[in-house]
């Protein structure tokens, strides 16, 4: 910037030399009158193409000055990202030496992140686990695919902790595995939770009131309340406006219902067995990290049946949806027996009708025709056995 200044004087010095050497010469004689104007004009037009070259260098040199303090400002944002984000962030070669750490990496190994920068990754693994990250790290520069290892690391002068270690990799334009990309996070709180959940899964209700219901009692909703089914089966239905029933769930032993996970207006739950169920109210999960992360998977697996009777719904002809239906019943309520596969509970042809948004006199068509097939069969307690079906 400066010598662009000193540059843009200098052409403005020559300028008026230019301007005062015209002057001088308009007084000497002996210089011919032709050549005088000539060779004057033809520098000053120079001096001015200099003058105007060296204004747009000038305004180019302001452009590119504006540019590299707008790159600086961003570089310097995505910095401070990197460097106070929440996780811990590493940036390694390939062979795990630590190139970059941000604030939050050098507090969870609690190293100052001068020491850590140049350090080997390993170093911070135990003795007996440092060779599965060596596999691995060798692995990582021959794959495009984003992983997670889930390692123990020691903290320097400290104790071991779980992590979960996220990594990239990065590669130049020819495609050769230049550095990696780590981010670590400590998951020793999430594997003691885990640990909790899988020791309590299977009791965790056992002191808690039983529920009873009888096979076709409606069973009360609440919408503080979440149901837990412990024995039995639920039928999940609603009603559409021409007052016809419409299956949209079944909630077996080990599964959750209730008002507070739908929002459809007219919701209904009945008992098509005789039930036992634990009531859970909704505050209760909010401030207990243990039983929502044990609700949570069976809440999942509420919404992915319903979304297999949408899916059942969709279909064109009457038949493809009974087909599918049956599928999704022998995978929800399906029990092996000599003879194939046998619904442990026994849907009369409302039900399958309704579930097949469809009517009964269809089904009970459809029944036959599967039967004839060897698709279907019944039992004495005219329970649907499934033969052969995929």
């Amino acid at each position: 910037m400066v010598n662009i200044e000193k540059f843009i004087q200098g052409t403005e010095t020559l300028h008026k030399r230019l301007a005062d050497l015209y002057q001088t010469a308009n007084i000497l004689s002996w210089i011919p009158p032709d050549l005088l104007p000539q060779a004057f004009k033809e520098l000053h037009n120079t001096s001015k193409i200099v003058q105007l070259a060296s204004e747009e260098l000038y305004q180019q040199n302001e452009e590119l000055v504006q540019t590299q303090n707008w790159l600086e400002a961003e570089r310097q944002h995505y910095q401070d990202l990197f460097e106070f984000a929440p996780d811990a962030y590493f940036v390694t070669n390939t062979e795990g030496i630590i190139q970059e750490a941000n604030f939050t990496a050098a507090k969870l190994l609690n190293v100052s992140k001068q020491l850590l920068v140049g350090k080997p990754m390993i170093n911070f693994v135990p003795l007996e686990e440092r060779q599965h990250l060596h596999s691995e790290l060798i692995q990582l520069s021959q794959s495009d695919r984003v992983r997670e290892l889930l390692i123990r690391l020691k903290e320097r002068h400290g104790e071991y902790f779980d992590a979960a270690l996220t990594v990239a990799v990065a590669r130049n334009p020819q495609g050769k595995a230049t550095s990696l990309r780590w981010v670590i996070r400590n998951i020793t709180e999430r594997k003691r939770v885990e640990s909790a959940v899988v020791k309590n899964n299977g009791d965790f209700f056992k002191d808690r009131p039983l529920d009873k219901h009888s096979k076709g009692e409606t069973i009360p909703l609440n919408p503080l309340v979440i149901w837990y089914v412990c024995q039995g089966l639920v039928k999940l239905s609603t009603y559409c406006e021409t007052g016809e029933e419409v299956l949209i769930g079944l909630a077996t032993a080990g599964m959750v219902f209730g008002s507070s996970l739908t929002s459809l207006n007219i919701y209904q739950a009945t008992a098509l067995s005789d039930v036992e169920l634990v009531s859970i109210y909704t505050a209760e999960i909010a401030a207990s990290p243990i039983l929502s992360h044990t609700l949570l998977p069976k809440i999942n697996q509420r919404l992915q049946q319903t979304e297999s009777f949408l899916v059942i719904c969709g279909r064109r002809r009457v038949e493809e949806r009974f087909h599918h239906l049956l599928q999704l019943l022998k995978q929800e309520v399906g029990e092996t027996v000599p003879e194939g596969t046998r619904l442990s509970v026994r849907f009369t042809h409302e039900d399958i009708a309704s579930a097949c948004c469809t009517t009964r006199v269809t089904i009970t068509r459809l029944m036959g025709k599967f039967q004839e097939q060897g698709l279907i069969s019944f039992d004495f307690k005219k329970h649907i056995i499934l033969r052969d079906f995929g």
